[in-house]
């Protein structure tokens, strides 16, 4: 299950953080969406070859103890960032639900009345980020009662 989905942008600024767990620590998911950040720069940098088109979709960045992070970066270097409490995810829903998660950034970004690099405040961005979160913690258990 996706327990955190954040975008940060290109400057590696915090523009969106929402947990789907009850916490009382929501600063232990800045944390930890943080510290992927350097996992995402390195794989970016290692996937660089001369006339590849990059794979926007990064897979595993990290993982802790209790989760494991994985990472999805746009064409305008804005990071989109899973938190999951899996251990062995469905790689391809997942990824699946990052781009859905891409998908909805544009759609929220290009209003014109969003500044580029501002916080994502959108109530419709939020929701829709629910519905995909929710659609992917549902087709995963669908999975595993085959």
């Amino acid at each position: 299950m996706i327990v955190c989905a954040a975008v940060v942008g290109a400057q590696n600024n915090p523009l969106y953080l929402r947990t789907f767990i009850p916490t009382d620590d929501e600063a232990k998911f800045h944390c930890i969406v943080h510290c992927s950040l350097d996992a995402v720069e390195e794989k970016v940098l290692l996937r660089r070859a001369p006339g590849e088109v990059p794979e926007l979709y990064l897979g595993l960045l990290y993982p802790t103890e209790e989760y494991r992070v994985y990472g999805y970066i746009t064409n305008s270097h804005t990071k989109l960032i899973a938190v999951l409490d899996e251990f062995s995810p469905r790689e391809d829903l997942l990824a699946k639900a990052l781009k859905a998660m891409h998908a909805a950034f544009v759609d929220a970004t290009s209003c014109p009345f969003y500044s580029f690099g501002a916080p994502l405040t959108s109530r419709l961005f939020a929701e829709e980020v629910a519905t995909i979160v929710g659609g992917y913690s549902q087709a995963v258990a669908q999975l595993q009662q085959r």
